[in-house]
């Protein structure tokens, strides 16, 4: 069978491919491909080109349909819709870990389930109490997420700070009480509200200087952002005194498997992609938006790529 897919090349440009796919091997589910998020692994990926030590892979927000099942698989039948695959049109999947999605109207663009649960991921480490005051640091998509999961949650207050105003103004959509512009932060009086726990979903430095500034002794930061680069620092003197307990809440350091209760938190309507899915493209379409995207497009969200017609 020919499937479509693509690659990223050297240069950071991305390549349109067409592959053979064999039929699904023992242990294996064949899944055509019906959407995929674009993750900004993807993007800085595309930003950096060769100069990027650990780049994407070829799709990794996938969902879609099971359309055959190999030998000594169990529990999957044709037809059905599965968090799996990235952006191939068909591929052959492990059926190891595979998730089923529940009977849904929810279109397939927003049943992008891998980002939610890395969101899971970052709520679990929170180690959030009834009462805390949270700061969330970033509130781009995932960051949105995130806010999303703290507002379902019983936590007493919760800030967003933001460079973006854009950014800012979706939080207050999404029901944040008070957000705040980067340029409007005063460290010593946020401390001073006892900050319970901060979250760091910015992904730089700044926001991981902020998060040492602001979080009560003894609280919790969550760096939740990938800061893409060789080495960031932190001053050893204010972590000390600081007493508070740094955790890394990457998908690495999952504590349990976050696609279950992501998939059941999607269906629940606790997190909801709908008014934070900005562009949606066919796959012809993806390599000029993320020329788009790299060029600063203020509009851009978060992509999803339709993988069939």
């Amino acid at each position: 069978m020919k499937a479509r897919s693509l690659r990223y090349l050297d240069d950071g440009s991305i390549e349109l491919i067409e592959m053979d796919v064999p039929d699904p091997g023992e242990g294996e589910v064949q899944v055509r491909g019906a959407a995929c998020g674009i993750c900004s692994w993807d993007i800085v990926t595309c930003r950096l080109g060769k100069d990027f030590a650990v780049p994407a892979p070829p799709g990794h927000e996938g969902v879609g349909y099971v359309t055959k099942i190999g030998a000594g698989v169990a529990g999957f039948t044709e037809g059905e819709r599965v968090a799996a695959g990235g952006f191939a049109t068909v591929a052959n999947r492990s059926a190891a870990g595979m998730d089923k999605i529940p009977e849904s109207d929810l279109a397939d663009e927003y049943w992008i389930v891998e980002p939610v649960s890395c969101a899971v991921t970052g709520l679990d480490h929170c180690r959030i109490k009834r009462g805390e005051r949270i700061v969330l640091i970033g509130c781009g998509f995932m960051g949105q997420l995130i806010l999303q999961g703290l507002l379902h949650s019983e936590v007493k207050q919760v800030i967003v700070i933001d460079i973006e105003p854009s950014r800012l103004q979706r939080a207050r959509d999404l029901g944040a009480a008070e957000v705040l512009h980067t340029d409007e932060v005063d460290a010593a009086e946020l401390k001073a509200r006892d900050i319970d726990v901060v979250v760091d979903t910015s992904g730089v430095q700044a926001g991981l200087d902020m998060a040492t500034d602001i979080v009560r002794r003894g609280g919790v930061i969550n760096l939740f952002g990938w800061i893409k680069g060789a080495s960031a620092h932190f001053d050893p003197s204010k972590w000390h005194m600081g007493g508070f307990t740094v955790i890394n809440s990457s998908p690495s350091a999952c504590i349990r498997d976050t696609f279950a209760p992501a998939i059941e938190s999607i269906h629940d309507g606790t997190f909801d992609l709908r008014p934070l899915v900005s562009h949606i493209v066919t796959l012809d379409e993806y390599p000029a938006l993320m020329q788009s995207i790299l060029a600063g497009d203020k509009t851009y969200n978060k992509g999803v790529v339709k993988l069939q017609p």
